[in-house]
């Protein structure tokens, strides 16, 4: 069982998030809790102790406590059962729980489709410079492997949103290849925001975002990229990433399709 140290003396950290106002007991230890989690004192799967032994570790009441678990859970850094066999179990968020929120954001200012492809189309390219300088016989082999696993997508598949989300797996490990953290992220949450919209959209009407035809262009477009990656030619990637990107959105987006909002909760 992991080690629950005291939130005593954590106090001063937590309450800076909270400028304006006294933090609650349940906040701080939820703070405390989360700075365990992320600093990796917790790990995902680690059954934290029983309810009545935390109640006393701390000094709190029921509800108290229960206050504390429900924040976490919001975040997605605790899964709480109830019963005999429940408990509190640490989880770690994937990038689809961040793309939600972001998408609230997005929705709420209005963001189109097309500005969301905008950003990529800014991030991704970077991303396949900094690879092309920094590519491993590994990245190599593995980009090839995404590329062989979309061509096979392609011929054995009819569903459209099959074939897209297969290529986004390249456009995933181009980013995560690319050695920084802080951009794989970001591209991330945009991705898991237009993966959401597009199967949204599929799911409402027959029309196919891509023909077949068009991923097998995508494929060679893919494979030139790895040519110049494992040439080491980074403004070559960089500059060829950028215009595959704009050609792919004006297909992706045609008519009114860039005009529209992102929708995550239709």
């Amino acid at each position: 069982m992991p080690a629950i140290t005291s939130a005593r003396g954590y106090g001063a950290s937590a309450r800076a998030v909270y400028r304006d106002r006294a933090p609650k007991m349940s906040e701080l230890i939820a703070a405390h809790l989360r700075h365990q989690i992320v600093s990796g004192e917790l790990r995902a799967g680690d059954t934290l102790p029983a309810e009545n032994e935390l109640l006393t570790h701390f000094d709190v009441s029921r509800p108290t406590l229960r206050e504390a678990f429900r924040i976490l859970e919001a975040e997605s850094l605790l899964i709480v059962r109830r019963g005999n066999r429940g408990g509190a179990e640490v989880t770690v968020p994937d990038l689809s729980v961040a793309a939600r929120h972001v998408g609230v954001l997005l929705q709420l200012s209005g963001t189109t489709i097309e500005d969301v492809h905008e950003a990529r189309a800014v991030l991704e390219p970077a991303a396949a410079r900094m690879l092309a300088l920094r590519r491993t016989d590994q990245d190599l082999a593995d980009l090839r492997d995404c590329i062989e696993n979309l061509r096979a997508a392609t011929e054995e598949h009819t569903d459209p949103f099959v074939w897209f989300e297969t290529g986004y797996v390249f456009h995933d490990l181009v980013v995560e290849r690319a050695g920084n953290r802080t951009l794989a992220i970001e591209a991330g949450i945009l991705r898991e925001v237009i993966t959401t919209h597009v199967a949204a959209a599929i799911s409402r009407t027959s029309e196919e975002p891509q023909t077949r035809q068009a991923f097998r262009k995508t494929i060679r477009a893919y494979t030139r990229l790895v040519s110049l990656i494992e040439a080491r030619d980074a403004p070559g990637a960089e500059e060829y990433w950028r215009k595959h990107m704009e050609v792919s959105a004006r297909i992706l987006l045609r008519d009114a399709r860039a005009r529209m909002v992102v929708d995550l909760f239709d």
